[in-house]
């Protein structure tokens, strides 16, 4: 399908450093949940090297009247014009693509690595879920620095309490540099945090997602603790 037109509806701050933006669905336009999106600006009053388009996971859910993408504010042209934009601001968008979404076989155990930004194609994934009750066992395991840079942490600390089938276990690493409080993990995700919160670490299958360097850890930690490469579902988020 060729890219479409769409508009800007809004924009809100998820996170520190981390907003969400809003656009009109274009007609048709049906997709399912883990998928991304290429979203380019149209006459952008500056540009530079990375160019006018970026690649967005949706963080809506397929019923949602919306289309809805989330992304760490980095200091480019492309992020300073995307912020600035005002609602009826007209892009294009490409896609659906990517097939990072959840597996059928509901005997099989999801469990979600997200660092970071990492978070949005689970977000979309974990609400889809929970609103339409599927039967699978999902545990999320979300690494931020602080609980201030974790996007939706509350609205999935609301899912995890009426969605019996999700459990999420979310780490900090640098609770040093937060002004909140925090009792639940702390560090970064590794071999003996999963064994503590999962049953057993054969059988599920494991998504990873956030940056290449954290995809890159998370895969080598799977497979050293004799997890199937076959069970391991990667996502890189580079340049965002």
């Amino acid at each position: 399908m060729p890219a479409q037109s769409t508009e800007l509806i809004r924009h809100e701050t998820v996170a520190e450093g981390t907003m969400r933006f809003h656009f009109v669905k274009p007609a048709g336009f049906d997709f399912v949940p883990g998928q991304f999106v290429e979203i380019t600006l149209i006459d952008p009053p500056e540009t530079d090297g990375e160019g006018n388009a970026r690649a967005f996971s949706l963080v809506s859910t397929p019923v949602e009247p919306e289309l809805s993408v989330t992304t760490r504010m980095r200091d480019t042209a492309f992020k300073r014009v995307f912020k600035q934009l005002q609602p009826g601001a007209k892009f294009l968008v490409d896609g659906p693509m990517g097939s990072f979404t959840l597996h059928r076989n509901s005997s099989k155990p999801a469990v979600f690595l997200a660092g970071g930004i990492g978070i949005t194609p689970f977000h979309s994934i974990i609400k889809h879920a929970a609103e339409n009750l599927l039967p699978h066992k999902i545990v999320l395991f979300y690494s931020n620095r602080r609980p201030e840079d974790a996007a939706f942490l509350d609205e999935l600390q609301t899912i995890e309490k009426n969605y019996k089938n999700f459990q999420m276990i979310a780490t900090m690493s640098e609770m040093e540099k937060s002004s909140q409080s925090w009792t639940g993990e702390t560090g970064f995700i590794d071999a003996a945090m999963l064994q503590r919160h999962l049953p057993s670490l054969a059988g599920p299958i494991y998504y990873v997602a956030g940056p290449p360097a954290m995809v890159t850890a998370m895969r080598a930690m799977l497979e050293k603790a004799q997890v199937d490469p076959d069970d391991i579902r990667t996502e890189e988020f580079s340049g965002y």
